[in-house]
Order: structure tokens, then sequence, then C-alpha cells
């Protein structure tokens, strides 16, 4: 008979701690809804078990990398959400179980089909269907890949992503796609919830393998995704490990993969995804979490057309076990995935969620941070949601961890994001001020109607206004209480809209032809511009009649005087325009005479 170590204080203390764990060969240990700490390594002897069942978890405080050695094996389950036709993104918390000791790769046959509380068979795989039955499990290995930006390709180019199907070739903390099983698997496991396998479409897996530990690195290349994720057998607390300094070659951002549920077809075309956004703002925030916007995909895989919003509400702090994401890079370099991220957090609990069903609710937690989210109509059939995050840590620039890219497309048709630092935002965070200006930017097809509304204000006074401008009409428009109509002509505009706190700029305006002098030096071929009352400017542009920009000059600040070179330009009028921080503008003639006689 086998050896059992029996953990029987667990029914006594919730947390139990090992300097280091041996389990001999033929012997077993077996954890129910509860977590096991080894402050060291974990050493498996050949023909020994370690399961962990019912919500359990290991975690590990080794610093460094794993020592983890033996070729027995760790067992632990978790759920897929997902039919024959639809993607999950996972993450292994294993690898195979054999060789020296440390992290080792992992392919989908470590992965198995459990026959009762401790038993499990093999998965065998097929090229394009996977199947569940109350005898087998078939994965499909031809939707088995990864992506790495250490190729240098781009998020949706076909060359982007790497072939494993079901090869042992993803490395320790490299994320994978994997489509689910269609069929129905009886087979009840008595200590887990009382559910079925596969009940339909949400297939019960055993990860079997050597357990993940230690420092695990990923690298990065810079304006580039990489797939990654949790690859421990334990929660990963996504937001300390987002916000680490020395991940600094990633923007502070993750991004989760959704899919509709009803997709039933394999071809591309026919496919309708996206990506959600999470950015964890900092510590004592749980984040916030945008959700996708479902586009469809030509046959190429470019972008078709935006679909509907998924509508999933879901906390992201931390990622249970098998939970994969996208990071993106800030520059060309290495993230790295340790131990003191890793936290016994339950699965299904406020904060630790694997990608499910869609879920329209949103609760408000004390730890929620402060914002609004954004609801946009599209063509009267999309939605697409952006964040404004209101705390006062933020600036009114980019900050790592709270403003988040939009993982959209440029081929998009039609879209809408906060637009800062002349790139496109779902999530952007600034310090309140009543009379703060936030850009909105719009692209749409001919003759589309967008729909603006304001859908939640989370932590934030209830009592606080919020228009829409429409600097094309000079119009502010209530969308707390209401919506904004309005059909837009096609185009990317970037310098219509933008969200106020109040519906007028006269309570801050000044008298802009006073506090700014401009004039022409033409014997120095120079344009003037004095700021004697240090006003905050954005922009100078300067125009000709027809309205042609000759030159456009960002993000001015606060200085005495600026000047231009107007050198090469012909001889004629112009027009000046400057805009204040707070979007006043002013327009002013010169006249340029560069051609002396």
């Amino acid at each position: 008979m086998k050896n059992c170590i029996y953990l029987f204080f667990f029914l006594i203390f919730s947390y139990t701690s090992y300097s280091q764990l041996f389990v001999k060969d033929g012997s077993y240990i077996y954890n129910n809804d509860n977590v096991v700490y080894v402050k060291e390594d974990v050493n498996l002897e050949l023909n020994s078990n370690f399961y962990l069942r019912n919500q359990a978890q290991l975690v590990q405080g080794k610093t460094g990398v794993s020592t983890n050695s033996g070729e027995g094996k760790v067992s632990v389950f978790q759920e897929g959400t997902s039919n024959r036709y639809v993607y999950n993104y996972w993450c292994s918390p294993v690898g195979v179980a054999n060789g020296a000791a440390g992290n080792t790769n992992f392919g989908i046959l470590l992965m198995n089909r459990p026959t009762s509380v401790t038993a499990s068979n093999v998965i065998t795989t097929t090229a394009y269907d996977g199947s569940s039955s109350t005898s087998s499990l078939v994965v499909a290995k031809y939707w088995i890949w990864k992506y790495l930006s250490a190729n240098g390709y781009n998020l949706g180019g076909p060359n982007g992503w790497i072939h494993v199907q079901d090869t042992q070739t993803l490395l320790p903390g490299q994320g994978f796609t994997m489509k689910g099983v269609s069929g129905t698997d009886t087979t009840l496991i008595t200590t887990e919830p009382t559910q079925a396998n596969n009940p339909g479409n949400n297939q019960r897996y055993d990860f079997r393998g050597r357990p993940n530990d230690g420092d695990i690195t990923i690298e990065v290349g810079e304006d580039d995704f990489t797939l990654t994720g949790n690859p421990y057998p334990s929660a990963l607390n996504v937001s300390a490990f987002l916000l680490d300094p020395v991940n600094s070659a990633c923007n502070g951002i993750a991004y989760y993969w959704e899919q509709n549920k009803t997709d039933n077809s394999h071809y591309l075309v026919d496919y309708h995804g996206g990506y959600g956004t999470y950015a964890p703002i900092s510590a004592p925030y749980t984040g916030i979490y945008i959700p996708a916007t479902f586009d469809t995909y030509n046959g190429d895989g470019t972008i078709n057309t935006t679909g509907s919003s998924s509508g999933l509400v879901i906390e992201r702090k931390y990622a249970p076990i098998g939970q994969g994401f996208m990071v993106f890079g800030a520059a060309d370099g290495t993230i790295t995935l340790k131990n003191e991220y890793r936290e016994y957090v339950k699965e299904g609990s406020s904060l630790s969620q694997f990608e499910k069903v869609a879920s329209p609710q949103v609760t408000t937690t004390a730890n929620q941070v402060p914002h609004m989210r954004f609801d946009i109509s599209l063509n009267n059939q999309n939605t697409r949601q952006i964040g404004l995050v209101l705390i006062p840590e933020a600036t009114d620039g980019v900050d790592r961890g709270i403003d988040a890219k939009s993982p959209a497309e440029d081929t998009l048709p039609n879209d809408v994001y906060f637009f800062l630092d002349n790139d496109k935002y779902v999530v952007e965070g600034i310090p309140f001020d009543i009379n703060k200006r936030i850009k909105v930017g719009v692209k749409s097809a001919a003759n589309v109607p967008f729909n603006f509304k304001l859908s939640h204000v989370i932590n934030f006074d209830q009592n606080q206004n919020v228009y829409l401008y429409d600097g094309l009409t000079q119009t502010y428009h209530d969308i707390k209480n209401g919506n904004y109509d309005v059909i837009l002509p096609g185009g990317t505009i970037n310098d219509r809209f933008e969200i106020t706190f109040t519906a007028s700029a006269l309570n801050t305006a000044v008298n802009l032809e006073e506090s700014f002098a401009i004039y022409q030096n033409n014997d120095k071929q120079t344009l003037r511009v004095e700021n004697p009352t240090l006003l905050d400017v954005r922009s100078i542009s300067l125009f000709d009649v027809t309205g042609k920009v000759i030159f456009g000059k960002e993000k001015l600040g606060i200085e005495n005087e600026y000047e231009f070179s107007t050198s090469g330009i012909s001889d004629g009028v112009y027009i000046v325009k400057m805009v204040t921080s707070d979007s006043q503008s002013l327009s002013h003639k010169i006249i340029v005479k560069n051609n002396k006689k």
C-alpha cells in the first residue's frame, strides 16, 4: 500500500508552512481547500504526487530561480470556459517532471481528464475539433499557439503567432491559446463543487507535472504584445507584478482575450472577439477593467468592423491558476514573474476570476478606484467603453499602470478613445479639477451615428455634473442625465470632443488678446509670442488663408515667450492659432515678408 501523508492539521489551521517539502517515492500529499506555504524548494520523488483539490494552492517563498526537483507530480484542476470553436488564453502552472532541478517546459499532453479525486487519464489530440465524453477527452492541438514579441511581429499579424500544437516547447511563463471542447462528461469529482467534468463547454482539466516556482523571465519588445500569464499553482497578484519598477519594460497594463461564447465556426471571418484592458492603478486599489468590444475579422486576420461590447465586468487584481493574458512592451527588455507576487486567493472571490461568461453588473467596493465609465454606441449597434480614473496621484501625462493604451487596431472603421499624448487610450487617469477638460477622440465611417453617455460613477461624488463638449457646435451636453447623439461625417477627429465638469468655460476665461503679444519679425524671419501672464499653452499653429497647416507645435507649457522660424515661408497673410491648457483659443493675423527688395 502506498504511503500517505495526511495533512490533518488543515482541519485546525488555515495556513501551513514548511521550509522545504519532500514527498518520497510512492507517497502522496492530499490538500483539500487550503494552502501549503513552502519557504524553499519542493522535492517530489518518482511516483509521488501532491494533489491540490477544491481551491487548494501551493505558495512558495524562495527568491531567485527555482530549485524544485524530482519526477513526482503536482496535480491541480482548472476549468475552461469555451466550446470547440472559442479560445481561452492559458499559462501552465507546471512543466514536465524530469531532468535537472528547476522549472521545465510544458505541452498540452501534460493535461489530463480527471476520473476520480486523484486519478486522471492522459488526453488525446486531434486536428481541429475538441470533444469530451464520459470516457475520453480530446483537445484540438491545431489551436495551440503562443505569441512572442521577441520575433518582432505585431499583434494580429499571422506571423506573430507561433504554432505549438502538442509539443513541449512552451517555456515557463509563456502563455498559449487553446480552444475548448464540445460534448458531455458526466463524471463527478466528489471533492470538487458538484459539477460534472463537462456539463457543456466548461471542461475540467488536470495539470500534472513539476510545479513552477521562483523567478520566471519573459522577453518583451517595445510597442509589441507578449502572451504570458500566471505560471504558478497559486493565485498571482497581477497588480503587484505590473506595478513593480523592475518590470518597467512593460507599460503596466494587462490585456485579456474575450470571445463570444456563441461562436460556432473555425473560420476567422466568423470570430467575434477582442481584448479587455486591466489597469492596476496603485497598491491601495483593486484596479479598473474595461471590457472588450467584440470585433469581427477578415480572412487575412485584419479587423472587419467593431462589434458589440462583451459586457464582461470582472475583477483582475489576481489571476487564478492557469490564466493567460497579454502585456505590452514599453521598451525592448525583460519582465520577471516572482514568488513575491503569489498569494492564496481563492478563485471565484471578488478579486480572482477566470475568464467567464459575461456578467453585466458593476458593483462598488471600498477598494475600487474612483472612476467614471462612459459607454459610446457606434452606429446604433456596437458599444465602446472607456474609463476615467480620478485620483490625486495621477498626472495629466501618461502614468504607468494607470493610463492604458487601447488594444484596438487602427483599422477599425468606428472607435472612441481618450486622446492622450497623441495616442489612443481606453483608461485615462487625472487629478480631479472642476475646470479640467479631457480630450476624447473619435474615428468614424461616413454618416455614422454616435451616442455618448456616462454609464457608471464609482466611489466618486454622485452629484458631480459631467458634460460632453462639442467644439464644432460649441455646445455642452449633459451625459450624466441624458445622452448626446451626433452623426459624424467620417474620418479621425481628435480635437472636437471633450469631457468637462462644468457647462461653460466662462468661469475660468481670461482675455487672451490682453494676455499674449503675437507679432511677426520679418527682419529676423521669426514669429514671436510673448506670454507675460504665464498661461499654460497647449499648442500654437500657423495656417495660411486657405486653412492649410504650415506648422503646429504641441505641449508648449508655461514660458515667458515662444519663438518660431518663418524662413522659407512664402510672403502672405497667415493666421496664428493658440490654444491654452483649459481649451481657450485665440486667433491672430500676421503678415510674412521674407523677400526683401
